[in-house]
């Protein structure tokens, strides 16, 4: 329906296992549409995993793939460091540090107006396909209840609930929201499409489902890849060392001396404890007054806040994670969300 819909359909990659199932299902459809070769994009944030790499190396050179591989500059946070705060991605004055190198086919000049990872994919969508166009990407409701609310509330396109409208002409669709990452892995398996081989060692890590990241590792929400990097990829940590500060830190110190689990002894309270770490360890004013303002909306709930939750507010700080993303998230858990709108229905 969507091929049928839009004249331009984009499959968007990251090299993970949905993915997998996307870039196959995508391209079994262009086939029998008579809609070859099918556009794959991937915004590559060089510091990958080589397996990702790899994987999505596979795929860009397809004979019926049309490759929309960009590795042109722009800036991607850096969660490690309190002084090296930013990753330049394919910052051309470090082109003998890169993570991995560059290919020949891919697009190395930023003309989409912003610098920002997550700002880019609406402006390359509108630069790349003026017209009316979509990207399939795999996104499941079941790895975030906020997603679930977010892909079946109202209609984006026409009937269509599981997707995102950036302007009248241009999409992202998610025909994947309602699946499982059984019926992902059932699905690669029944086909015997080649898939991302760090899935594998994750695996043998021990590392649980949800927490297998084979995309970018150094920003808010994969810091905890670092813990493993150096064991799974040497060669990769080595390199990723090398090319920004912070990251051998984490690696070292790993997941139980990284995180903090606990009230150290030498605060009375979890909220002293969070407004001395931000008070000693953001220096930036504008930074310091976004976690501020995240802050005090945890404190007006009204509520007993649970240790994770105190423990998310503290490590958010040691992750640098001045935007909020790890603490929208935990803002809009559905243990939070209840106890805000019980408080709402007492006091109203």
């Amino acid at each position: 329906m969507i091929f049928d819909e839009f004249p331009n359909v984009i499959a968007s990659v990251s090299g993970g296992k949905d993915s997998t199932v996307i870039f196959h299902l995508c391209l079994q459809v262009a086939r029998e549409k008579g809609r070859l070769p099918l556009t794959v994009f991937w915004l590559d944030q060089e510091a990958e995993w080589q397996a990702t790499v790899d994987q999505v190396t596979e795929w860009m050179t397809h004979p019926d793939v049309r490759p929309l591989w960009c590795q042109f500059p722009f800036k991607l946070f850096n969660a490690t460091s309190t002084e090296d705060h930013w990753l330049h991605c394919w910052d051309p004055a470090v082109q003998d540090r890169w993570v991995h190198p560059q290919v020949d086919i891919s697009l190395k000049e930023n003309v989409y107006g912003t610098d920002r990872f997550h700002d880019l994919f609406a402006p390359i969508l509108r630069h790349e396909f003026p017209g009316k166009s979509c990207c399939i990407a795999g996104v499941r409701t079941e790895e975030s209840p906020t997603r679930h609310m977010g892909m079946t509330y109202y209609p984006k396109y026409k009937w269509i609930t599981w997707g995102k409208r950036f302007d009248a002409k241009h999409y992202t669709f998610y025909p994947l929201y309602d699946w499982a990452y059984t019926d992902v892995w059932k699905s690669i398996l029944d086909n015997q499409w080649s898939y991302n081989k760090l899935y594998d060692a994750l695996y043998r890590y021990g590392t649980q489902v949800m927490d297998m990241r084979v995309s970018n590792v150094h920003h808010e929400t994969a810091v905890r890849s670092l813990f493993f990097l150096q064991e799974v990829e040497p060669e990769t940590y080595e390199r990723l060392v090398q090319r920004i500060h912070g990251i051998d830190m984490a690696g070292k110190m790993g997941h139980d001396q990284y995180f903090v689990h606990a009230l150290p002894l030498m605060f009375s309270s979890w909220r002293e404890y969070r407004d001395y770490l931000l008070e000693h360890l953001i220096d930036n004013p504008v930074w310091r007054q976004h976690f501020h303002v995240w802050f005090t909306k945890f404190d007006e709930m009204g509520v007993d806040l649970s240790v994770k939750e105190w423990c998310g507010m503290v490590n958010a700080i040691l992750c640098n994670d001045w935007e909020g993303v790890k603490l929208e998230q935990a803002y809009r858990r559905p243990e939070l969300y209840h106890a805000r709108k019980q408080r709402a229905n007492v006091t109203g």
